[in-house]
């Protein structure tokens, strides 16, 4: 057989290595261990070490490494002119979920933003803007729940400065570790907010001491070079501070962009709005973005038709650093695709066209190479499908719950099979698809519209509907362990010798002898042996000491026993037999 190439990034964690090559998780974690790597699921590879597992594994494919010069979420540099003006800096404020994120924007803008988040935690990156000093600040609000990790990253690497919101009473945790890393990747400037000082657990020092000696974050005050201020999203104390902060950290690093170029950026959300159709948020980096700008995104493209800034008001046009919303598209973009303004509908409709081509391709390669690889596996793995649906509001949260979904791992027992996803209610359609019974349509942040209610009932489709994305997993969880096969649990209560033989029939055996271990009783099984053969099963139908009906019989006691049998038990003096129980237990991730 000709050997196949997959391409993959320079690192890759073993979840998604394990998906791309159609092999349980548990097989390469295994062959990981003896190699000296003790490795989680979520835990990173590089290219190299990829590349000796793979071998190992004795499978005829040839690792690529895939060219990410020119994919988000990477920073793109853009080489100025000498007309580049100042422009705000973008800043994302990220950290562990209940750290305050949300509630220290919310101080910073002076509106009510957490209380529109399900559950208390975000679940999109949301843009806004704020002014101090007549300066313009853009702010990315981004998700602390662990399933969010694809967003978080992408709002990294959008920023200029991180704000990474540390709770005072409860210090850094996984998300706060995973904000760091993030940021650092991107090569954004970190200020760290240490929040909720007032209340009365409150150890600024202390998170201070975790930052520096276990993260190398060494504060400004301790003669390192990162800014610490504390703060309250609460009482509003030191919040000016923070941003006064924010723009000293931000005007060291001279940000400019041009304006006199065709605009670009980034996709940050997009969702379907019925009267409006694909509503997008847009991050503009560069350039001048204006109503009537045909636009292209990936493999959606179309004309701006309006232009919003963050508050919903209707603006004529917006500059680098400035988060938009639009309408126009003729589909949704995908969630960190990058826009960017053509001349004509003609171009960008050419431009389409060919990202359509080409994610075709790609996707085409990689199911070719995943079934080939399914058929070289040595060990092959019965499995049940778990049949799903997603829908969500916005292309960032379908893709958060779709690689969450991904990563409920049963060791290659159940495993998930998205029959359909995408943005937007649930429809009819979907219900359709969900007519077997078999599938399950998950609904998160949307709503199921009355009529396709009704015909969700007709049809006996089941529809779950969630606001928090925990919680939709933990279904997903628990619906998937459900299918797991149980596990066969036997338990020995005791053996005995066999002193006598008194009738052996067809169905029947009647002996008595006596208990070497633990206990026996009535209504149980037992193995009967002859050395190392095993002669058979049978139940216990009846046990007698001194002729009389006993409940139990205990080690060193005679007694008689009474086998029901399948088949004919042919039994002798000195075999032994042990009395067991065997039940069926539900098995759990």
């Amino acid at each position: 057989m000709a050997e196949k190439v997959l391409t993959i990034a320079d690192s890759i964690t073993v979840g998604e290595l394990a998906e791309v090559l159609n092999l349980p998780v548990t097989t390469l974690i295994g062959e990981l261990f003896k190699n000296g790597i003790a490795a989680t699921i979520n835990q990173r590879i590089d290219f190299e070490t990829a590349t000796i597992i793979v071998d190992e594994l004795g499978l005829d494919v040839e690792l690529e490494k895939r060219d990410t010069s020119a994919q988000t979420p990477e920073r793109r540099v853009h080489e100025l002119s000498e007309n580049a003006v100042e422009r705000p800096p973008i800043v994302a404020v990220m950290g562990h979920v209940d750290h305050g994120k949300t509630s220290l924007l919310d101080a910073i803008l002076g509106q009510t933003v957490v209380d529109g988040e399900a559950g208390g935690i975000t679940q999109h990156i949301s843009a806004y803007q704020t002014v101090r000093k007549n300066r313009s600040i853009t702010l990315l609000d981004t998700p602390g729940h662990e399933a969010f990790a694809a967003l978080r990253q992408h709002g990294a690497a959008l920023t200029d400065v991180v704000i990474i919101v540390v709770a005072a009473d409860d210090g850094v945790k996984p998300q706060t570790v995973e904000a760091i890393r993030f940021a650092r990747s991107a090569n954004a400037k970190i200020v760290v907010a240490i929040n909720k000082i007032d209340k009365e657990a409150a150890n600024p020092q202390l998170v201070k001491t975790q930052l520096a000696t276990e993260h190398n974050l060494n504060p400004e005050e301790w003669g390192g070079d990162v800014v610490m201020v504390e703060v309250s999203a609460k009482t509003g104390k030191n919040i000016d501070q923070l941003l006064d902060m924010v723009l000293l950290v931000a005007d060291m690093e001279e940000l400019k962009a041009d304006v006199d170029v065709p605009a670009e950026g980034l996709v940050i959300e997009s969702h379907m709005e019925v009267g409006r159709g694909a509503v997008v948020g847009l991050l503009v980096e560069q350039g001048m973005l204006r109503p009537g700008m045909f636009m292209v995104a990936g493999t959606a493209f179309g004309k701006v038709r309006t232009l919003q800034d963050f508050t919903g008001k209707t603006i004529k046009e917006a500059g680098p650093a400035t988060p938009v919303t639009v309408s126009g598209f003729k589909e949704l973009p995908q969630f960190g695709d990058t826009f960017q303004i053509v001349k004509s509908e003609k171009e960008a409709r050419a431009l389409s066209a060919t990202a359509k081509i080409e994610q075709e391709q790609n996707a085409a390669s990689t199911n070719t190479t995943g079934a080939d690889l399914l058929r070289l596996m040595t060990q092959k793995h019965e499995s049940v499908d778990f049949n799903v649906i997603v829908k969500a509001d916005v292309q960032g949260s379908l893709t958060s719950v779709m690689d969450s979904l991904r990563l409920i791992e049963t060791g290659g027992e159940v495993s998930l099979h998205v029959v359909s996803s995408g943005v937007g209610n649930i429809t009819e359609n979907d219900i359709r698809l969900a007519g077997d019974g078999k599938t399950v349509i998950y609904g998160f942040n949307v709503d199921l519209p009355p009529a396709v209610k009704r015909l969700a009932t007709r049809e006996r489709a089941e529809v779950r509907l969630y606001r928090v994305i925990y919680e939709l997993l933990d279904d997903a969880k628990a619906s998937m362990t459900a299918l797991l096969a149980p596990e066969v649990v036997e338990t020995t209560l005791g053996t005995l010798e066999i002193k006598g033989v008194f009738r052996t029939l067809k169905d029947l055996v009647i002996a008595g002898g006596k208990v070497t271990s633990g206990k026996i009783t009535a209504n149980v099984l037992v193995r009967a042996t002859r050395g190392d053969e095993i002669l058979g099963e049978a139940e216990v139908t009846s046990v007698q000491r001194e002729k009389i009906e006993a409940k139990e019989v205990f080690e060193g006691d005679m007694c008689g026993l009474s086998l029901k049998t399948q088949r004919k038990l042919q039994l002798e003096i000195g075999d032994s037999l042990e009395f067991f129980t065997r039940e069926l237990v539900q098995r759990t991730l």
